[in-house]
């Protein structure tokens, strides 16, 4: 099993769709991180070499921000949003959706579970 950003690739998957399992890297990123290294795309993660995921795994290291680093990066943006009171900051600090959907209905993803408001007449 390969260990890549700190992350257990999937051995019986393509390389291509493997390294999505890394947060921060999607579709395009593995496509372009594949294309990079001359690997064919029907190449299976169990049929690389040890020098092939290291290729890989420096090539990540030195051209995205993956795992950790992108997740701490993420949340310090959305603490500065929060500390300056923008408006998407107050609205990710009353956990309501901040990029301008409804919430008279809906946004039950976001408020969560529905309270019943006790005495409510129809």
């Amino acid at each position: 099993m390969a260990r890549i950003a700190g992350v257990n690739i999937p051995t019986n998957k393509r390389v291509e769709i493997a390294l999505t399992y890394i947060h921060g890297i999607g579709h395009t990123a593995a496509k372009d991180i594949c294309s990079k290294l001359n690997f064919p795309f029907e190449r299976r993660v169990a049929e690389l070499t040890d020098a092939e995921v290291i290729q890989i795994r420096e090539m990540i290291d030195s051209d995205h921000t993956v795992e950790g680093d992108l997740r701490r990066e993420v949340a310090m943006n959305i603490k500065r949003l929060m500390d300056l009171k923008t408006y998407r900051g107050l609205r990710h600090r009353a956990k309501l959706p901040t990029r301008g959907q409804r919430t008279s209905t809906n946004a039950r993803t976001r408020k969560g579970k529905a309270v019943a408001i006790a005495g409510k007449k129809k």
